[in-house]
């Protein structure tokens, strides 16, 4: 069945997998276009028309619900596919018929099951706008008490790997990457620290410097250096990070 799709996916490594994987489960949809946030979205939906949006829940700027509920105000509205890679415990919001879903990284299986469904409702070509935000209003009320992250998507080389998110000791950001350091390996995002306190367990992830993020279960000790400043030592690591004195008071009586 030949079809039109445009992807949205901030990782251009996830789009080239999700892209790779739908052309072994629908050889015949054209991928009109990409788009690297939800106003990219919107706007590529818009000037596209495709007959079906493959969308990142999480987005910098404007998340993919949010996308969708713009997309919905369309004078033409695809089929919406989420791609997310929240748990299983949260995948129950999306078990609803106007909206489908595919987990990351996308699996040939879910893939292919998705498409079959994409399918059946492309031969009705009818997509309810009204319909679709009562449902896109229901999905964002069940995902709120689940939208702490759970993993985390990160490239390692020309790879990208789910890490999940208590495996990470610590977060450390320069201007352009985030560094996330497990105790195997070292990996990079392009979400900043600021983005990354929003979405994390305050009573896990504790911030210790403007560019720095710790795990306190991975703190292994505080000290102080000979000019006065506090040090973390991690678990399992040789390295120490310095406390701003904007957090000193994490460690108070240390």
């Amino acid at each position: 069945m030949k079809a039109r799709a445009v992807i949205a996916d901030d990782e251009p490594l996830m789009r080239e997998q999700l892209r790779a994987r739908l052309a072994e489960a629908w050889p015949e949809l054209e991928i009109a276009a990409e788009a690297r946030n939800g106003v990219e979205a919107v706007e590529r939906i818009a000037a596209e028309r495709p007959d079906v949006a493959f969308l990142d829940i999480r987005m910098p700027g404007m998340t993919g619900i949010e996308a969708a509920r713009e997309i919905a105000t369309l004078e033409h509205v695809p089929e919406i596919v989420f791609v997310t890679a929240y748990d299983q415990y949260a995948v129950g919001a999306f078990e609803q018929g106007a909206i489908d879903y595919v987990l990351k990284p996308a699996e040939r299986e879910r893939l292919a099951v998705t498409v079959q469904r994409i399918q059946r409702r492309l031969k009705e070509r009818h997509v309810d706008p009204a319909v679709l935000q009562q449902t896109l209003a229901q999905l964002a009320a069940k995902l709120e008490p689940a939208s702490r992250l759970k993993w985390i998507q990160a490239s390692v080389g020309t790879q990208i790997q789910m890490i999940p998110v208590e495996e990470v000791l610590f977060f450390i950001s320069d201007e352009k990457y985030t560094r996330v350091q497990t105790a195997q390996q070292e990996a990079l995002i392009r979400k900043p620290i600021k983005e990354l306190i929003a979405e994390l367990d305050p009573a896990q992830f504790w911030q210790i410097h403007r560019s720095t993020l710790i795990n306190a279960r991975a703190i292994a000790g505080v000290t102080r250096d000979e000019r006065g400043r506090q040090l973390v030592s991690i678990k399992g690591r040789s390295e120490k990070l310095e406390v701003s004195r904007s957090y000193a008071h994490l460690f108070k009586g240390m």
